[in-house]
């Protein structure tokens, strides 16, 4: 299969992706090579140690068989060996390897190839099961025998069946199987699931695949109601009204005679498992959902009416299978106040593109699985309305040099999924999230899929119910403003006769670190300015049947827009609140990655609204003041990152929660950790400068030795912030200093500031915790 790469290939070979923009020629030749293990033998459970070689690239990070990424520790700057140590002792039977890094130029992923490896640890065999009958949409009366085949290397301990999501019952063993009898008659006239588990004498549990059967007749159960998200809202028109043109139309589904309801959504918005799961978790925290998303009035926005919600495994927990009932709480809350919720998923892997490959299908299948029979289980008010599928084929590393196998295998899997939704009976809303370069690039067109060469955004179209495209441009009209760039989908979506299934996705995170140019998203230019340009694309498309609407990327980073960057700069206020939030719900604990590096995770804060940030604190005593004189940072989730250390120190962590109404609440229990040592020597930047001169800002910085303040000649790579985005790569003279300016920027009053993001040299490393940069921006204006 394209992509694999056996043991016998002894140099690994770099491939590069692009991401998101238009494929371009490499501008470098990174390269990441791995040094595969003796595999004369089996490997046996336990730390694995993997090395290998890179060149032009940083970062190097191992994928493990698509469910976990490994950091590596990078010997040398520019090139040089690295090593990463693999913790094998939940595998048995063959692993999949491949690092990756970040193009020092381009920054855009870099590749090794594929390797496998086998590992040999029965203990921690995985059961094989699989429902042996009913078979697959059998029609099924009266007193019902469910069949399940389990095996694997360790004794089965237990096998347990569950009927349409509800308890796990214990199946009876027999010389045939297991077994358990159960009674069709309460599900009369439904389509049921039947899932099945086993564990062996180990603890190691293995899942079927989903098998759905239909009871006493064959139906459609339905996804929801004309009432099923409240008041039905139709989508704007070209004045900036609402327009109840009932345009949504019963659409014959492509791979059934099933019929549904396309409907529209605008305007969506994607919020990611950071936020997702408070919203599960933290009732509170919808009231600043709820009050951000229908407001109206503070930036002159279109109300946001759906959300594509991230149901992805996060801090430990499954989502739709460990916490179902708060789950449906939540859309029941969401639906009573008329909006439409969609589950969000990728590919049910580590990274989540990776789904894309025919080899991981299954991990794709259960994801998808999972929303399904969530909603079966579910009263129809509970049930998701769609589902929002993120997975991005185009960042796997052959997706561009060995065209078309990974195109065919994702859409081979989009195929896949739209079969399990028909054999479930369901009429929710199926998407994919696609790059707005699928019928223009080379690597996308011209796909013979399914008997007929198209685009890839044609196919996608005809196989799915709406796409959600990434039409991440800063403006709006030109021939690579976003509706131009959207034309193609919205003229094929008409001519299949598809409404409302084409979503016009804008971009509002700041992604100047990526390879991405800042003209992807309007994180620079503000809310104002996009919601200027989003009213020039609502009336270019106003009564365009095909058009469902805008979706915003994404809850986070929108909530943290401002109108405008600088002296007039405002951010949006949620409700009133006082009340501070708990204390972390686990307490820090730290990772000593080296001499440099310190990992911190720890538990979720409850707040009575949201929580916004933590805040991490760094000491060297365990009394320190947890002030902002020992801020090292802020992140946005359940861990961070503490780079810039000083080797061979120890180091104090405390964790406090902020909410969205910057309400600090009790700091942590303080947890103590110790940097390796190094010959290396810290560097820092000991000043920095911005100035503007009413086109562009200009920042000259200074690179030293920490200890003795003497200048150093280093490589410096770095990014403008605010109302700049561009990344800029340089060197330091002699003496340290460093100067470069951003892109043209024209306001009468505004804010631009600079941040350095990789400095390198001989003999040193940065020591970023340490460096003076209180000068990091300059406003200007009124």
């Amino acid at each position: 299969m394209t992509g694999y790469v056996w043991l016998n290939r002894l140099v690994l070979s770099f491939v590069l992706v692009f991401v998101l923009v238009s494929p371009l020629p490499a501008a470098a030749s990174p390269q990441i090579t791995i040094n595969p293990p003796d595999t004369s033998e089996p490997l046996e459970a336990g730390m694995l140690h993997l090395t290998g070689s890179y060149a032009g690239v940083y970062d190097v990070q191992i994928v493990v068989n698509g469910d976990s990424l490994t950091d590596a520790h990078m010997e040398g700057i520019t090139a040089g060996t690295w090593y990463a140590d693999i913790d094998l002792s939940m595998y048995d039977g063959q692993v999949e390897l491949v690092a990756r890094g970040q193009d020092a130029v381009t920054r855009y992923n870099a590749w090794s190839s594929f390797i496998q490896i086998e590992v040999n640890h029965p203990a921690a065999n995985v059961p094989e099961v699989r429902v042996i009958s009913p078979a697959e949409q059998e029609v099924l009366q009266g007193q019902v025998t469910v069949q399940v085949g389990a095996s694997g290397k360790n004794g089965i301990s237990h096998v347990q069946v569950r009927i349409n999501g509800g308890k796990w019952q214990d199946a009876d063993p027999t010389a045939s199987g297991y077994l358990l009898r159960w009674n069709m008659g309460p599900f009369s006239g439904q389509i049921i699931s039947l899932e099945a588990k086993a564990e062996d004498v180990n603890g190691n549990v293995g899942y079927s695949q989903t098998v759905y059967v239909k009871a006493g007749i064959s139906t459609d159960v339905g996804n929801h109601g004309s009432d099923a998200t409240g008041t039905y809202d139709g989508i704007r028109d070209g004045n900036g009204q609402i327009e109840d043109d009932n345009r949504g139309v019963m659409e014959e589904d492509a791979v059934s005679t099933m019929k549904h309801e396309v409907r529209p959504q605008d305007r969506a918005m994607w919020i990611w498992e950071n936020d997702s799961y408070p919203l599960i978790l933290n009732p509170g925290s919808r009231t600043v959902l709820d009050a951000m998303s229908s407001d109206t009035d503070t930036f002159g926005q279109d109300p946001i009416r759906t959300w594509y919600l991230a149901v992805g495994k996060y801090n430990g927990i499954r989502m739709l299978e460990d916490i179902r009932a708060e789950v449906r709480d939540f859309i029941r809350w969401a639906h009573d106040r008329g909006y439409q919720v969609q589950a969000l998923i990728a590919g049910g892997t580590i990274p989540p593109y990776f789904g894309a490959y025919e080899r991981y299908r299954k991990q794709a299948v259960a994801e998808f699985e999972q929303i399904l029979n969530y909603n079966l289980s579910s009263k129809e008010r509970e049930r998701f309305d769609g589902v929002n599928m993120d997975t991005e084929p185009y960042s796997l590393p052959d997706f561009k040099n060995a065209k078309p196998s990974v195109q065919i295998q994702y859409l081979d899997m989009l195929k896949n999924l739209m079969e399990r939704k028909q054999a479930s009976g369901l009429s929710l809303q199926v998407g994919a999230a696609i790059p707005r370069w699928f019928d223009t690039s080379a690597d996308a067109t011209d796909i013979l899929w399914n008997g007929s060469i198209k685009p890839l955004s044609e196919h996608v179209q005809d196989t799915l119910d709406y796409i959600s495209i990434m039409d991440y441009r800063d403006q709006a009209d030109g021939s690579v403003g976003i509706i131009d760039q959207a034309k193609g989908e919205m003229e094929y979506a008409n001519k299949i006769g598809k409404p409302y299934s084409v979503i016009l996705g804008v971009e509002t995170k700041d992604i100047a670190d990526g390879g991405d140019p800042e003209s992807i998203t309007f994180h620079e230019e503000g809310r104002l300015y996009m919601e200027a340009e989003l009213d020039k694309v609502y009336a270019a498309f106003d009564g365009n049947p095909a058009f469902g609407g805008i979706a915003i990327h994404h809850y986070e980073s929108i909530r943290n827009l401002p109108p405008v960057w600088g002296p007039e700069a405002v951010f949006w206020q949620g409700p009133p609140d006082n009340e501070p939030p708990t204390a972390v719900t686990a307490d820090p604990q730290a990772n000593v990655f080296d001499y440099q590096r310190i990992d911190i995770t720890y538990g979720p804060a409850a707040d009575n609204r949201a929580v916004e940030e933590y805040r991490i604190y760094r000491g060297t005593e365990p009394d320190f003041a947890p002030d902002e004189t020992h801020l090292a940072g802020i992140s946005k989730g359940l861990s961070f990152r503490d780079m810039g250390l000083l080797p061979d120190t120890s180091y104090v962590y405390k964790v406090a929660a902020v909410d969205t109404s910057g309400n600090e609440g009790p700091p942590s229990n303080p947890v103590k950790a110790h940097t390796e040592p190094t010959s290396l020597k810290p560097m820092i930047v000991s000043k920095m400068n911005l100035g503007f001169d009413g086109s562009k800002a200009t920042v000259t910085l200074h690179v030293a030795d920490l200890k003795t303040g003497a200048g150093i000649a280093a490589s410096v790579s770095g990014r403008f912030t605010f109302m700049a985005g561009k990344y800029v790569n340089g060197t330091a003279a002699a003496a340290g200093s460093f100067t470069a300016s951003s892109e043209a920027v024209s306001a009468p009053s505004g804010e631009i500031g600079f941040a350095a993001r990789r400095i390198t040299a001989d003999g040193y490393y940065w020591a970023q915790a340490y460096d003076a940069t209180d000068s990091s921006s300059i406003r200007w204006g009124d």
